[in-house]
């Protein structure tokens, strides 16, 4: 059969539509893309916001009317929140919740047999067991590879669904994570980007065991322990952190983490807010004083150490002081990009039964505003590494040019050919261009 993906939302759902292709492929079908005709379509949705979701229906109904006799198979955060919605959906023939992927195969072809309906869709109450989908080997990006390391949260931030679309914390066993790294490593990838639900939560669950016996790694906790494996394995990649959140890691821990070498210098901070009054509204236990000590530290070990964070404007009871402050913030900590979001309201949340809901418009000229001075403090960032050495991994031709992207997350323009592709090069920032920065590549005498 020929089996087509669509994957919306986050990392960690693109790297598990990665593991759900090659769980097809083993099973002895064809993979193609999803504006392609195929026999099966595999949604793996997200339900962070009230567009995901329609965004989520809209595929359904595409996918439908590529190929009117298709099996939809539905699965992901969506699913998993609200089962009886997606369900009800015309054309969807199987649900699974967010903790069944690596059932998907079977479900297909059960379905394909028998032809009946299919929903397999636990509570999140139910989710306290990691379900490991399988060793990823390949991905579509032949230069940086995701690996899960984690899933679920329990902190319950007072906006956010993922712990009801997600569960509870569970950590992935190390030895099949430094499995992971090993084939992917093999295979030729230069980054590994380690991501999860809550990534900073690893291994913090009651009852997590290190499988891994090394005396070396019994006084280390939480994702450091990942780290320290990762460091001292051969070969010549880098390893970088999707994020970490402040509300599981101090200044302390972050320091702890800075002293590995193959450590990217970039880490998404999120902190959703720059008004104290807001982020304890919000139920994340840190002050603004907190997360400027982070920055602090970072900051200390490489001056511009790349900060990207997540921001969101309009929460309920935000004054115009609270989006001062976060606009501050902004300036204060000099992210190098920021991801704003209006504040979406979600069924089941402690926010959404809040008073002092904030106007759409008010929200949408909040979010212009800080777009516009993140971006003015973006380039300002750029700009303020001119000069600089900083090591880049080549992924992409541009025309003319190479591109990648350094240590700290800046996306660099080259002139080279394709004989630098997938390798860790250290270039000279000479300039800023559109949506990066301009360089040159020292020492190049590339030997192929």
């Amino acid at each position: 059969m020929k089996i087509a993906f669509h994957t919306l939302g986050c990392k960690v759902n693109q790297y598990e539509t990665e593991g759900l292709k090659e769980n097809f492929k083993k099973a002895g079908h064809e993979t193609v893309p999803d504006t392609e005709f195929a026999d099966v379509y595999v949604i793996n949705t997200c339900t962070v916001t009230n567009l995901a979701d329609r965004k989520s229906r809209q595929f359904i109904r595409r996918a439908r009317a590529i190929n009117p006799d298709a099996a939809i198979a539905v699965t992901g955060c969506y699913v998993q929140v609200s089962p009886e919605e997606v369900a009800a959906i015309e054309g969807v023939d199987i649900i699974a919740g967010t903790n069944e992927k690596s059932a998907m195969v079977a479900l297909v072809e059960e379905y394909i047999r028998k032809g009946s309906k299919i929903r397999q869709v636990k509570s999140y109450e139910e989710l306290d067991t990691y379900e490991e989908t399988g060793t990823i080997t390949s991905m579509e990006s032949r230069t940086r590879a995701y690996i899960k390391i984690q899933e679920g949260c329990d902190r319950f931030c007072s906006y956010c669904i993922i712990p009801f679309a997600r569960g509870r914390v569970r950590s992935r066993k190390p030895s099949e994570i430094i499995k992971e790294a090993a084939n992917l490593i093999e295979a030729g990838f230069k980054e590994l980007i380690l991501t999860g639900i809550n990534a900073a939560l690893y291994g913090t669950e009651k009852g997590f065991v290190c499988d891994i016996d090394n005396p070396d790694i019994k006084e280390l906790y939480g994702i450091e322990i990942i780290i320290y494996l990762l460091d001292r394995m051969p070969g010549d990649f880098r390893i970088r952190l999707s994020s970490l959140e402040p509300t599981a890691v101090n200044s302390d821990y972050v320091k702890r983490l800075l002293e590995y070498d193959r450590l990217c210098h970039h880490l998404h901070l999120s902190i959703q807010s720059g008004s104290d009054s807001v982020i304890c509204a919000m139920n994340r236990n840190y002050t603004r004083r907190d997360y400027l000590d982070i920055v602090k530290v970072l900051r200390d070990k490489d001056p511009h150490y790349g900060i990207t964070t997540d921001i969101i404007v309009g929460f309920p009871g935000e004054t115009d002081e609270d989006f001062a402050d976060s606009m501050n913030m902004v300036r204060e900590a000099d992210f190098l990009r920021v991801h704003a979001f209006q504040y979406s309201k979600r069924k089941g949340t402690a926010a959404a039964v809040m008073e002092n809901q904030i106007e759409p418009q008010v929200k949408k000229n909040r979010s212009a505003a800080l777009i516009a001075e993140a971006d003015r403090v973006s380039k300002e960032f750029m700009t303020a590494c001119t000069g600089e050495i900083r090591q880049v991994l080549f992924e992409e031709t541009d025309k003319d040019k190479i591109t990648g992207y350094t240590d700290n997350y800046i996306k660099v323009y080259a002139q080279a050919d394709e004989r630098f592709l997938n390798t860790l090069r250290d270039v000279k920032i000479t300039g800023i261009m559109y949506d990066g920065v301009s360089c040159e590549i020292i020492e190049e005498d590339l030997q192929i």
